[in-house]
Formats: C-alpha cells, structure tokens, sequence
C-alpha cells in the first residue's frame, strides 16, 4: 500500500502566515483573506446566501446553498487546504490507497462526539458511524456522491476500508463533499424524512433553529473536538435578490455576503467599511438542452441554438461591472484539465448558418419552448431570449423557480431549457461526470439526460485507468471535444467568487470553489470584532 501526502506543519504555518500579509490589501485584489485574525471570541457572524436551503440531509442536498451550512454542522473523513491543493486530516487522521485503487484505508480520530439530539445524547463516533453514512451516501445519493463504493469494511473501533467496485482516482476529492459528511444512524432513523431539517453531525457548530425562507440559526458546539470556535453562532440569512443582500451588508444585517455581482460590486468597493474579495472561480454559468425530449432532442436543433447564442453579448450585458469572463466549454479554466484548445473547438456566433440549420428540421421557421432559471441568473435568460426570437423566431418562455422546484423539474428531464451553475473541485471529474455521464440521469447534473458511450467510457477511463493528473487530463480533454461536439449545452461564462465582508470579518478564506469555511481542520476559524 502507499501512502497519500500531506503538506506539513510547517509548510501549513507558512501558507497562513502568507495569507494574513496579503490580506492586508482591499478592493478589488485577488484575496484569499480578509484580514489578521483577531485576538478577541465571540459574537454571532451573519451570512446571506442567494437562495433558500431546501434540505440539510446529506444524501439529498443538491446546491452549494445547502453546503454552506451543512459544512458548518458536521465533518467529512478529510478536507482540502486552502489552496485546493492537497488533503488534510479531518476525522481521518490518517489514510492509505491500495496499489490497485481498489480500497482506502482510514484511521479515525478516537475523541470525536456527536452534537446531543433528539434521539441520542452526544455519544461517541466510531468507526460504525462512518461505515453507516458512507453507505448510505454510496446507495441513496441524489447525486451520487459516492459513486463506485462497494461497501465500507470496520476493521477496527476507529478504523475502516472502503472497498470500491473499480479503481477510482478521485475518491479523496469525493470525500470532501458534505454529501459525504459523517452522521449518527440514530438521528437519520429516529427522523425519518425529517432528518433534513435536524441535522446532527460532529462539526463546530449544532443546529438551533430553522426558519423557512428566512434563515438558519447555529450555535456553538461546546464539546467539538477540533480547534474551539471563535464564535458564539452562525446564522445564515436567505436573500436572494442581489440589492436587498448587499443593502443587508452596508447597513450590519448581514456581516458576509455572498454571490455579488453586477452594480453591487461596486456598490460595496466603494464603501470604506466594507472590503470586496474576488478571485477566479471553479464556477460556470451555462444553459443546458434536453437532450431527450421536445426540440432540442434534434441534434441540428441544438446546434442551430447554439451558433444563434452571442455569448460575448450575454456575458458583457451580465458582468458590464466585471465578474465574468466568456466560458470556452464545461471546464473552468481554474481546473487542472482546462486546455486552451478548447478555443478552437467553440462554436462560432453565426446565426445566419443557425438559421440555416434550423430551416433543414422540423422545426423550421421557428417554435416556441420553456426556459427554467433562477431570479439570480434571470438576465442570462432575458439576453438569451431575446438573441432567439431575433435570430431564429424561437419564443423562449422564462419560467423563474425557486432552487427545489428548478431541481425537481432539471432532474426529471422535465425542462426543455435550463439554466444552472456549476462550482466544485478543480478535479475535473466534478465538472464532467455529473453533467455528462448517462449514470447521472436523474440527477440535477444531468436532468439533460445528454448520452454517449463515447464520453461515458473516456469518463471511465479517467478515473480507472490512472491516478497521474497528466495522464487524466488527456483522457478529459478528449472527453471535452466529444461533449461540445454534440452541442449539449452552452457554456455563457467563468465565474469569479465575489464575496462581500465587513471591515469587522477576521480570518474569512475566499475559496475559488465557493465554499464558506467558518471553522475548519485546514486552520480556518473566523471571527469578528465587536
């Protein structure tokens, strides 16, 4: 068996030591901290999310919203440094991959304790806990966020293999989510369908209060076995639109906000109280066709749609204050397996050849067709609607949904159109197996259901094959080219992770995959000045 590396102590201590000396700069730098932690606890930090949490269960979360708070609550086995780089210990302290990649083993902590609930008072965790939530994420994922695990072996009071039904390259990558977090079996059987709304994990912070729509309150959890919190609570406020959020920042509502774009980020640069943080994200916008049903199940329909979209006029109209750059495919260029190529391969803005192209179907001379979108990504669709009835007579109808009924229609391959967003890690297995790969029907990734034995076996082969990240860029890029080629989906842009914070934020990590770490294993734990 060989062993999986991890930064050390003293490499961490200097990363830190780093980001405190440039988080002394503001405005509009690249930051990935706001500030020297400071010296005083307590206090209670206020976040905006864009859009309401629907469920805090792991297995049936599908928006970062979600992860936000849940990250907060409970703990996965490891977590990514700061830098996205590398894995550190979390409730693993310790962990080895078989030469054949074909099984992990994990050495847990022996002082972790579950925050007390309704259905048991605080026990410890064990090496059964873990067997039980990965399991069950592994078979009941919405979106399959354990995929390939075979099964979870307890070798030890705190010790487990997971066994996996092929070799897998980003399975540490994949232990990282909060589909995969670690949780009492107790709770998720004493709750039933209510569990998403009483989570209980081992985090910093335990559940206090949840108002629908309006927001989550979290307070400290006194026995949490890592570094004690800075904070007193969390309370995660639900504003979705964008004025409203950063009016809620300037005036002390809220102490982060998060998604700015457009004026506000303006707006908030230009406030001496506050500081806008952005950095190029593992973020893309796109609208994606149903690659099944209506229209759009027509090849030359959606290349048609396509080659009608100006990508560049959406992306000015929508970051005509920065934030945004055009997309050259389902990559970020942030990820490992972006290739500049990729150019080249981008359909070209012509919509007298789309007009062309659409004629030669039958849906010539035009048609009429839904569009599904969030009220934060309604000018996306507004641009997009208008380049349709201009170039090609089509009538897109935008239906705005709030995040669980845009969910529910995407993933029942009931949207003829979507438009969604996509952030996580710069492995690109993320970014490319839930968009693409035909087990991922059913899913929010692809609610599409877009197929091809062609990309299914290259995204095989990328995570089978090899675990050298040369090697799996190759594999993906091919991936790639196939993928555009079948004129799937229209990438419109890159994201850059704007947040918004208080002067009085201490130790805020802006992270290029939009994760909010209030306390973290990686050295995260902020606090705020009262």
């Amino acid at each position: 068996m060989k062993k999986c590396s991890m930064k050390t102590v003293l490499s961490s201590m200097m990363l830190i030591a780093f980001l405190l000396l440039a988080a002394c700069s503001s405005g509009n730098d690249t930051d990935g901290e706001s500030g020297e932690t400071a010296s005083s606890s307590g206090g209670v930090l206020n976040i905006g999310l864009s859009s309401n949490a629907a469920t805090l269960d792991p297995t049936l979360y599908t928006g970062a919203y979600e992860s936000q708070i849940m990250r907060s609550i409970a703990d996965t086995l490891i977590v990514y440094d700061q830098e996205l780089e590398d894995f550190v210990p979390s409730l693993a302290t310790d962990w080895e991959v078989a030469d054949d990649m074909m099984s992990y083993t994990f050495t847990l902590r022996d002082d972790v304790y579950f925050q007390p609930g309704e259905y048991q008072d605080g026990r410890q965790m064990t090496a059964e806990d873990v067997k039980f939530s990965l399991e069950r994420s592994a078979e009941d994922s919405a979106q399959n966020r354990l995929e390939g695990v075979e099964s979870v072996e307890v070798t030890d009071e705190f010790e487990v293999v997971v066994h996996l039904e092929e070799p897998n390259g980003a399975l540490l990558a994949m232990l990282t989510d909060m589909g995969n977090i670690i949780i009492p079996e107790e709770e998720v059987e004493g709750w039933g369908d209510q569990f998403g709304a009483n989570l209980v994990g081992t985090g910093p912070f335990s559940l206090e209060e949840w108002q629908t729509d309006q927001h989550v309150e979290l307070v400290k959890n006194e026995d949490y076995w890592g570094e004690e919190p800075n904070l007193d609570g969390v309370v995660y406020q639900f504003i979705s639109d964008q004025s409203m959020m950063t009016n809620a920042l300037r005036t002390g509502d809220i102490d982060i906000a998060t998604d700015i774009t457009g004026q506000n980020r303006e707006v908030i640069e230009q406030d001496e109280n506050l500081e806008l943080l952005s950095t190029p994200g593992l973020s893309i916008t796109y609208l994606d066709m149903n690659f099944q049903q209506g229209p759009t199940a027509d090849p030359q329909v959606r290349e048609a749609i396509t080659k009608a979209t100006n990508i560049e006029e959406i992306v000015q109209g929508v970051h005509q204050w920065g934030g945004g750059t055009p997309a050259n495919g389902p990559l970020p260029e942030s990820s490992w397996g972006y290739d500049a190529s990729f150019e080249d391969i981008q359909a070209e803005y012509d919509p007298e050849e789309a007009k062309e192209i659409l004629d030669e179907t039958d849906y010539a001379g035009g048609f009429a067709i839904d569009l599904y979108v969030l009220e934060t990504r309604s000018n996306y669709a507004t641009i997009f609607q208008n380049q349709m009835k201009e170039n090609l007579n089509i009538d897109v109808n935008i239906q705005v949904s709030e995040w669980g009924t845009l969910t529910d229609t995407i993933s029942q391959n009931n949207a003829p159109l979507s438009i969604g967003g996509w952030s996580w890690y710069p492995d690109p297995y993320f970014f490319l197996n839930p968009r693409f790969h035909s087990s991922q029907h059913g899913s929010n990734g692809n609610g599409k259901a877009y197929e091809s034995e062609t990309v299914d076996e290259l995204l095989d082969r990328a995570v089978q094959e090899t675990a050298d990240q040369d090697e799996r860029a190759a594999i993906y890029q091919e991936a790639v080219t196939e993928i555009m080629e079948d004129y799937a989906t229209i990438e419109f842009d890159n994201l850059e992770i704007t947040t918004g914070i208080s002067s009085k934020v201490k130790g805020f990590n802006l992270s290029p995959d939009n994760s909010i770490q209030v306390v973290s294993p990686n050295g995260i734990n902020i606090s705020i000045e009262e």
